[in-house]
């Protein structure tokens, strides 16, 4: 709604009462945020599973969400239009009806000219003897000749007057009834709307400015155009699909059809001379200004179907071909393909204004990803935002938790962020099940803030009323924190094996824990294959598998005793997620080998590795996917030899087994 003052319309009054109106201005501006939290979480799955953003947000698109139809569907839907717009009909049609006209003429002539007597009766039968089977040649031949009946002159003359017709029609959508009948003066009409139009186009061309001639244009010659274009483009635009797809007509035709009716039309245009240059100057003048339209692909034509005028062919071919740009728009299979290429009018038109809303949900879900900001734009496509991945977070730690309710294991919520006697100075909003102390300040001004937010109480000088919402508490720390090292195996085997979307949201779920439970903790995220690299949650998502052997765990924990050295007062854990005994190691010389089967130099680096992380004081928890027998032998023995355990969960629970025993660790020191 509008509201509008006093002065405005008059819509409101002296008293400085408002009065609403419907929104007209484009999107409501106090229409709710569009929610796209959940087509992120799609979106999430599709990333962590190994997909790019890129490719994962146009699957997205293409299957649709939240009833609403995606791209497949609309394409599917504007394929079966074009199928049935190419089954629909002969488009030779006017052919076929200027030969019944003729044969029609002749027939009346020749009945005239059996009942008279005298050599000029004979002549003409001679005449008609002699003038050429097709068509064209017919049409052109009885241009000079003196007609018997009268009856057969006027059919000869509508063979003229629906030629003209055809060929004005099907440039002019709107003037085919228009020129239904014999009217010199619509014909006039039309004649000098071609004038008037030529001389707009002419001066558009020229590059003037030609919007108050377009509106003169169009108050006078309005009536003449049913697709009621709002400027001049969109006018020559209707102007030049019609034309290209009366050229696309013609090249659809046999090479015999289209000599027919190409004599045909010229003879009709032959018998105006004005018309004749009008449409000829607006022929050139489309031509000039929409030179890249498609106008040579011939038509498949329709099997079986009703024969089609001239006009109404080309109809077919303008709808066909607009179905077949929706459907190049809709594939969005070409470089630089984007739902802003998308016609939606013209999507409405052949599919109905639900397509077009679903189209156009579409798009917003599209901008309000980067709008919102879970995605960015850069050089190299779209990428995911630090916000973004922590929203995946939050999902992976919700449902890891969910899936600790189901086993039965409580405990893991831990409302506190440390040790509950040492105040951080932060707090956060209430939830349902906190033991922590209730910040008195901020819940008392949460709740003035509310209130100085309600018109109806602004100026209220009684209590303040606080809500479930105003309410929030006080964090604090514990003097212990913990230094944790969670190296995750990034070789394709986790890919192939399925494990690729579980192992990074597992990590996902474990940083999300550390950032809002336990922000004093000191995370770092080890990714490794041939050789390991940190990872930040950011980097981790956008990880994409790599055509690489090897395991290089002795790397991942050389990389993981560095963090823990830079943290010599935390508690040091470190978690290993793989799948694959170590088949590669750092030589002296700083670089990866790789080696299968693994050999002993390779295990002897990675074993020194281990003893050293033991030396530290660290705690080696190994959590062994999949049943490689070489792999459980070599954990089995890290374990006896570090102390550490041995976990052999199921792909599908490995989140709730590295959060809950990231949970226990913490729940020892206490």
């Amino acid at each position: 709604m509008t509201p509008r003052g006093p002065g405005e319309g008059g819509n409101g009054d002296v008293h400085g009462r408002f009065r609403y109106t419907p929104w007209h201005g484009g999107p409501d501006p106090l229409a709710p945020p569009f929610d796209v939290r959940s087509a992120l979480d799609e979106l999430g799955e599709d990333v962590l599973a190994g997909g790019s953003l890129r490719e994962s947000l146009r699957e997205l698109l293409r299957r649709g969400m939240d009833g609403r139809r995606g791209l497949d569907d609309l394409a599917d839907r504007v394929r079966r239009l074009r199928e049935a717009a190419r089954r629909r009909g002969d488009l030779g049609g006017t052919l076929d009806h200027a030969r019944a006209m003729l044969d029609q003429a002749l027939a009346e002539e020749r009945d005239t000219l059996a009942g008279e007597s005298g050599d000029d009766a004979r002549l003409a039968e001679m005449d008609l003897a002699t003038i050429p089977d097709d068509v064209a040649g017919a049409v052109q031949a009885l241009g000079e000749y003196e007609w018997h009946s009268p009856e057969a002159k006027a059919t000869y003359e509508q063979i003229r007057q629906m030629l003209q017709r055809e060929v004005v029609g099907a440039q002019f959508e709107g003037l085919k009834q228009a020129l239904s009948g014999d009217n010199p003066e619509a014909m006039q009409a039309v004649k000098d709307m071609l004038a008037d139009l030529n001389q707009l186009l002419a001066a558009h061309a020229r590059g003037e400015d030609t919007e108050d001639q377009f509106r003169d244009f169009m108050d006078k010659h309005g009536d003449l155009f049913p697709e009621n274009p709002e400027n001049v483009d969109e006018l020559i635009d209707a102007l030049a699909r019609r034309q290209a797809a009366a050229d696309r007509l013609m090249a659809s035709l046999s090479p015999e059809q289209r000599d027919q009716l190409s004599r045909l039309m010229a003879e009709a245009m032959g018998s105006d001379p004005d018309l004749a240059s009008q449409m000829a100057q607006l022929s050139d003048n489309l031509r000039a200004l929409r030179p890249g339209l498609d106008r040579g692909s011939p038509v498949p034509q329709g099997q079986g179907g009703q024969p089609m005028g001239y006009g109404d062919a080309v109809g077919a071919v303008a709808e066909l071909a607009d179905l077949e740009q929706l459907g190049e728009q809709l594939s969005q299979s070409y470089f630089g393909a984007t739902l802003d290429d998308v016609d939606v009018e013209r999507l409405e038109q052949y599919l109905g204004a639900d397509a077009a809303r679903d189209m156009e949900a579409l798009r917003q879900l599209e901008r309000e990803l980067e709008r919102q900001g879970y995605v960015s734009r850069g050089d190299d496509g779209l990428r995911l935002t630090p916000r973004a991945v922590r929203r995946l977070g939050e999902t992976a730690l919700k449902r890891v938790f969910e899936r600790v309710e189901a086993a039965g294991r409580g405990d893991h919520d831990d409302r506190a962020a440390g040790q509950a006697d040492e105040l951080t100075g932060l707090s956060r909003q209430w939830e349902f099940g906190d033991e922590l102390p209730i910040d008195t300040v901020r819940t008392v001004s949460n709740a003035l803030q509310r209130r100085a937010r309600t018109t109806q109480s602004a100026h209220s000088t009684s209590g303040v009323e606080l809500l479930v919402e105003d309410f929030e508490v006080a964090e604090t720390e514990r003097r212990s924190v913990a230094a944790v090292a969670l190296c995750v195996d990034m070789s394709f085997s986790m890919l192939q094996e399925g494990r690729w979307g579980p192992m990074k949201q597992t990590a996902l779920a474990l940083s999300h824990l550390v950032q809002t439970r336990f922000r004093h903790d000191a995370l770092q995220i080890i990714g490794f294959n041939l050789a390991a690299r940190r990872l930040t949650p950011t980097e981790l998502t956008e990880a994409e598998p790599e055509w690489v052997q090897g395991t290089n765990l002795q790397h991942a924990l050389m990389l993981a005793g560095r963090h823990l050295r830079r943290h010599p007062d935390a508690e040091p854990v470190v978690l290993v997620v793989t799948d694959g005994e170590p088949t590669a190691h750092i030589e002296s010389d700083g670089r990866p080998t790789f080696h299968w089967p693994a050999t002993q130099q390779t295990i002897r680096a990675t074993v020194a590795q281990v003893d050293e992380l033991r030396r530290s004081g660290a705690q080696l928890n190994v959590f062994m996917l999949g049943e490689d027998p070489g792999l459980a032998r070599f954990v089995d023995a890290v374990a006896r030899r570090a102390g550490g355990r041995v976990f052999t969960p199921d792909v599908s629970r490995l989140g709730e087994y590295v959060v809950a025993d990231y949970l226990r660790t913490r729940r020892g020191r206490r």
